[in-house]
C-alpha cells in the first residue's frame, strides 16, 4: 500500500507508533507530575497562607500550682496538623510569682528552640544544646540566647490558669508578649 493511504486529508504527515507512544507517554507523565506536585507545592507554602490557631488553652486548676515553684505542664498543640501525634505534645513551664499571678514561659530556648530545662536548685533555666542560662523570671543570664524566654499571656477563668498560645518564635511576638 502506497503511504498516502494513512494519510487523511488536512492532517498532515502520517503518525508513527513510535511517536504517538513517545506523545502519550510525555502526556501521562504531565499528569502525573501535576498530581503529585500541586500537593507537595500545597504543603510546602501551605504554613505561609494559613496561619496557625491562636486559642486559649488549660493548664489546670490555681490549687496545682504553688507560689514561687516551677512546674512543667504539657498539652497538644493547637498549631499542628491532626495527624501529627506525639510531635504535637508541647510544654510550658509555669511559675506562679504572686497569689493569682503567673509567669507562663514557652519551653523553647530562644537561641535555637532546644528545650529548656529548670534546675531547681539553681534556680534556673538551662537550655543543654549550648549552655544558655535564664533566670527564674525568663530573662538571659549567661550564653548565646539573643533574647528572654518566651511568654504566654495568661488568664484564671472557674479557678483554672489559661494561657494563650502564639507561634514560636514569630517575628509579631511584641503583639501578644509584653515583655522584650
Amino acid at each position: 500500500m502506497p503511504k498516502d493511504f494513512f494519510r487523511l486529508h488536512g492532517l498532515g504527515e502520517p503518525r508513527s507508533r513510535r511517536r504517538f507512544l513517545a506523545q502519550v507517554s510525555f502526556g501521562l507523565g504531565g499528569v502525573m507530575g501535576l498530581m503529585l506536585g500541586v500537593p507537595l507545592i500545597g504543603y510546602l507554602f501551605g504554613p505561609l497562607i494559613k496561619r496557625s490557631p491562636q486559642q486559649w488553652i488549660d493548664l489546670g486548676p490555681v490549687s496545682d500550682f504553688a507560689l514561687g515553684q516551677t512546674k512543667l505542664v504539657s498539652f497538644t498543640d493547637p498549631s499542628s496538623v491532626p495527624w501529627a501525634g506525639q510531635t504535637s505534645q508541647t510544654s510550658v513551664w509555669v511559675r506562679q510569682t504572686a497569689p493569682n499571678a503567673f509567669d507562663v514561659f514557652a519551653v523553647n530556648c530562644t537561641h535555637l528552640g532546644c528545650p529548656v530545662n529548670w534546675l531547681d536548685g539553681a534556680r534556673l533555666f538551662e537550655c543543654p544544646c549550648h549552655g544558655g542560662i535564664y533566670y527564674s523570671d525568663g530573662t538571659v543570664a549567661a550564653g548565646p540566647p539573643p533574647r528572654s524566654l518566651f511568654k504566654h499571656e495568661t488568664r484564671i477563668v472557674d479557678g483554672r490558669l489559661q494561657a494563650f498560645t502564639i507561634p514560636l518564635p514569630t517575628s509579631q511576638l511584641s503583639e501578644y508578649v509584653g515583655n522584650a
